[in-house]
């Protein structure tokens, strides 16, 4: 077959969606090669996704924003139907127009529909622009991928989408996260009991003592407020939290509690972190916390399991989908939950190696391999 991508975000997005797109393209690279796989994106920056073969990325013939973004939504046919693709795959929630007329079979992934969920948590123009890409994808496409079962849900409730057109494929992290890597090789095996001690890399965060680990952007909707006050109440001895992710309005409220509750010394906010240096980060942590109110998967926790952390995440979206037995899961809004699974997971090492193993089985799940025939299975069946 012959299979075409909106792959904008693989290469221009270095985290979520572009994360995701990167993935499924590798996944299909390395264990589906029989059929042909071309990337179409508006523009190409360096260093993003170089492993892909240059001699199959496509460009439009103009370099220039207006008409990249124009010839992603409309020109884009003209060169799918000159280059004979069979089925194109909408990798972050969108398709370009007129694929059906063109006699192309069309696939969609969507990733969540936080912004019907919550609107408030988005810009008036972005929840505009969302609602009709989104909607007409997922009423023009052939079949729905959704990325996990909460969001296959969300799609019929929003959209009223016939469950049978929906396809619900998992996706795995980025395999630096992966036990084999050779930063974690570096470290202590997974699971391991061996005395804590601050790496180079720790006291490069100045990160002194055994820590819980969340990582994501700084927001309302990640609840790490939430969390702030959970680890103060937990009291656990000789122990920091690490909060890592981009910064936005919503961090000023973290600060003042920490500031007001004298936790400066205990509570570190990280906001630059390279990727390189995460594996590392999630694999010296003793516990990793994920108290978001909605999710449309949670890669950061499958990130905690491969990386052998055991969990703690919220109920009432996808989190216990992407943990299973790996982790435990408490209401968002409950910060005594919260604060009695921290100490439950701090101090009680039979569990914490249940959790641990149970992790590790279940990441089996979101293997590259099982995703790619996943997805030529769908491609195959249209």
């Amino acid at each position: 077959m012959r299979i075409g991508f909106d792959a904008k975000r693989a290469f221009n997005n270095r985290t979520g969606l572009g994360n995701y797109s990167r993935f499924v393209l590798n996944a299909l690279q390395h264990f589906a090669p029989q059929h042909q796989y071309l990337a179409y994106t508006p523009q190409l920056k360096a260093g993003f996704f170089d492993e892909f073969s240059e001699q199959s990325i496509r460009l439009p013939d103009f370099k220039n924003k207006l008409y990249g973004a124009w010839w992603r939504s409309y020109g884009i046919k003209k060169n799918l139907v000159q280059e004979g693709v069979q089925v194109f795959h909408g990798l972050s929630n969108e398709l370009p127009h007129g694929l059906s007329a063109a006699g192309i079979k069309s696939v969609v992934t969507i990733h969540d529909l936080i912004f019907l969920r919550y609107p408030e948590l988005y810009p008036a123009i972005d929840r505009f622009f969302y609602r009709q890409k989104f909607k007409n994808a997922c009423a023009e496409a052939d079949v729905v991928v959704a990325v996990s079962e909460q969001t296959k849900r969300d799609i019929i409730e929003f959209y009223g989408t016939s469950p049978n057109k929906i396809k619900v494929v998992y996706q795995d992290c980025h395999e630096a996260f992966h036990q084999t890597s050779q930063v974690l090789k570096r470290g202590r095996p997974v699971g391991s009991t061996q005395p804590w001690e601050v790496s180079p890399l720790l006291q490069k965060y100045n990160i002194g003592k055994p820590y819980v680990l969340s990582v994501g952007t700084i927001e309302a909707r990640k609840n790490q407020l939430h969390l702030v006050k959970a680890f103060h109440a937990a009291q656990l001895p000789d122990a920091e939290l690490v909060l890592i992710g981009g910064k936005t309005s919503y961090q000023q409220a973290i600060e003042a509690y920490i500031a007001q509750h004298q936790l400066v010394t205990k509570v570190k906010i990280l906001n630059n972190v390279p990727f390189a240096d995460l594996p590392a980060l999630y694999h010296s942590a003793r516990v990793f916390a994920y108290p978001s109110f909605f999710e449309g998967f949670g890669i950061p926790i499958v990130e905690a399991l491969h990386s052998g952390v055991p969990v703690v995440a919220s109920t009432g979206s996808c989190l216990e989908e992407a943990g299973g037995k790996g982790g435990l899961y408490v209401d968002p809004n409950e910060v005594n939950a919260l604060a009695q699974t921290l100490t439950l997971l701090w101090q009680d090492e039979t569990l914490r190696k249940s959790l641990i193993t149970e992790g590790q089985k279940h990441v089996k799940e979101f293997a590259a391999e099982k995703i790619a025939k996943e997805l030529t299975e769908i491609y195959a069946s249209l």
